[in-house]
């Protein structure tokens, strides 16, 4: 039997396991309707763009596409994503973890919770832009001022999941473990903890969406590299297709984002959360 034989022959037998099982059709079925989805958009917008006149101002999915994919051949858009995303990975885990550690401690003290709420409330109605100014002169335009804002954004979200998760603990549970012997540390890590992961993650999840908006706008605000700088230099020479090529860009760099994040806690925290639906 030859090489290519045996190579046919592994594919068919995968695409058998993949359709076999329920899930795997309910996987094929779900990207069946992305594919769809996308293919309706990207002819309405053809249509649109041609249709109005708008090709200066609108620029329909061939010129953009055929824009991108020079920008993606030449690696600048690559490297663009690569110095956003290096910024929004950072901030979003400091901002994280800032806020499960802030939210565990409000959920299970009073006394915490008494000293550090009114703050928490008041600084997650201030947006991150509004201390733009401030960061910038305290630490100038470096990546520390970037990485801060994202950080800023990532926490009150995180901060106040984290919180309705300690909160929704059935008390029955915490008082069964008592019974059975178990000290409050054991508690916490027992009980307290493992239930309010689906919270945390969900707050996680959120906060990311918020970290990606705000490094967009510190990029167009002061930076020289990333997706935010490059819709902002497009801007300046009036180059439409390139704005909507780091648009897309951008919002390929989040689905990816949120389906690495998903992977990562199905793989490593799956027994603490529901599982979700093929469409999530």
């Amino acid at each position: 039997m030859t090489t290519s034989s045996l190579n046919r022959e592994t594919v068919e037998r995968l695409f058998v396991a993949v359709i076999g099982s329920k899930r795997g059709r309910e996987r094929l079925k779900s990207f069946g309707i992305y594919l769809l989805s996308v293919a309706s958009v990207l002819v309405l917008w053809e249509w649109a763009a041609r249709a109005f006149g708008l090709l200066i101002l609108f620029p329909p999915p061939s010129t953009v596409l055929g824009t991108l994919s020079g920008l993606v051949l030449d690696g600048s858009i690559g490297l663009a994503a690569l110095f956003s995303a290096g910024r929004i990975l950072s901030g979003f885990l400091i901002g994280s973890l800032i806020g499960v550690f802030l939210g565990l401690l409000m959920g299970t003290s009073a006394v915490v919770r008494a000293l550090a709420e009114p703050y928490v409330h008041f600084l997650r109605f201030v947006p991150p832009l509004a201390w733009f100014a401030p960061v910038l002169l305290w630490f100038g335009t470096g990546e520390t001022t970037r990485i801060l804002l994202i950080t800023y954004t990532t926490v009150f979200v995180v901060t106040l999941n984290t919180i309705a998760g300690v909160s929704a603990v059935a008390i029955n549970k915490a008082r069964m473990a008592r019974t059975l012997g178990a000290d409050h540390r054991q508690v916490f890590f027992l009980v307290t903890l493992p239930a309010s992961m689906p919270f945390i993650f969900t707050g996680m999840r959120l906060a990311m969406g918020n970290s990606f908006a705000t490094v967009v706008a510190a990029e167009m605000l002061a930076a020289d590299n990333g997706l935010g700088y490059m819709i902002t230099s497009s801007q300046l020479s009036l180059d439409i297709p390139k704005i909507f090529s780091s648009v897309i860009a951008l919002g390929v760099l989040g689905f990816a984002a949120d389906r690495l994040f998903r992977a990562l806690i199905d793989r490593f925290g799956g027994r603490y959360t529901v599982r979700q639906s093929a469409f999530e």
